[in-house]
This record gives C-alpha cells, sequence and structure tokens, in this order.
C-alpha cells in the first residue's frame, strides 16, 4: 500500500502529483525546487533594470531545506535519505552546488548522481533534486544493519 502526500506550507506542484509518495518503507520524494508557496524563488535578484541574477548556493540550500521539510512531513529526515538525484541546467554551477551540498552530508550521506539538463519548469530555476529516504523503524535502515 502507498500514500500520497502534499504538504501544507510548501509550494503547489505544477501538476499532477504528491511532493512525496511512501511505499514499501521508502519515502519517494518528487523533484523539489527553490520554489516557495508564493511561486517566487530562493536565490533569484532581479534589479531595477530587470537583470537577473541566480545563486546556485542559495537556491541548493533551499532545495535542500524543502526536501528536509517534505519528509518531515511523513516522519523522516535528511539523515534518512538513501538517494538523491540532481538536475543542473548548467554543470558550471557544480562547485557551489557541490560546495553548499557538503553544508548537509558528506561521505556517510545519499548516493548521488548529478546531471545537466536542457531546461527546467522556470526560467529562473538552476537546480531540482529528487530523493529517496528509507522511512525510520524500517528493517532496511542503515543504522539497524
Amino acid at each position: 500500500m502507498s500514500e500520497a502526500h502534499l504538504v501544507a506550507g510548501k509550494a503547489t506542484p505544477r501538476g499532477r502529483f504528491p511532493h512525496v509518495k511512501v511505499a514499501g518503507g521508502f519515502a519517494y520524494v518528487s523533484g523539489t525546487s527553490s520554489r516557495r508557496p508564493d511561486n517566487t524563488f530562493d536565490g533569484v535578484e532581479v534589479d531595477d533594470l530587470g537583470v537577473t541574477n541566480l545563486d546556485i548556493r542559495v537556491q541548493t540550500r533551499a532545495v535542500i531545506e524543502n526536501i528536509r521539510d517534505i519528509l518531515a512531513a511523513v516522519g523522516a529526515g535528511l539523515e534518512d535519505l538513501v538517494q538523491v538525484t540532481t538536475y543542473l541546467v548548467n554543470m558550471n554551477d557544480f562547485g557551489g552546488y557541490n560546495e553548499t551540498y557538503a553544508e548537509f552530508f558528506d561521505h556517510d550521506g545519499p548516493t548521488r548522481t548529478t546531471v545537466a539538463v536542457h531546461q527546467l519548469p522556470h526560467p529562473h530555476l538552476l537546480i531540482e533534486i529528487q530523493a529517496v529516504a528509507c522511512l525510520p523503524g524500517t528493517a532496511d535502515r542503515k543504522d539497524d544493519a
């Protein structure tokens, strides 16, 4: 049996899918961005002339914090992540992304794949992450081994 969840206080998905689905002792987090509930984005500044500055570090931090909040809604945390897939619009942002990612995870963290994509659902997005976590109390948890 599986359960789909929309998480209160998070940006509504831009399609008919949940923030997270729980099945078989795992939480599957849909692709998550730095989009806020009011449809603005962390890591985006637009000056008076309309010049846009996008910050991969701020966006990465916001994405990971959004995933943390989504996992909390199903009783899990970042420490329960077992796998993440990251989509970057530009691999020139890999250094800033990697630096910020390391604020949250080390070599004991989740497995990770990072790929470049042509674009994401909004031109202000530099990054999106999807994730899988093992729910606390399930037999497959790493600390139960």
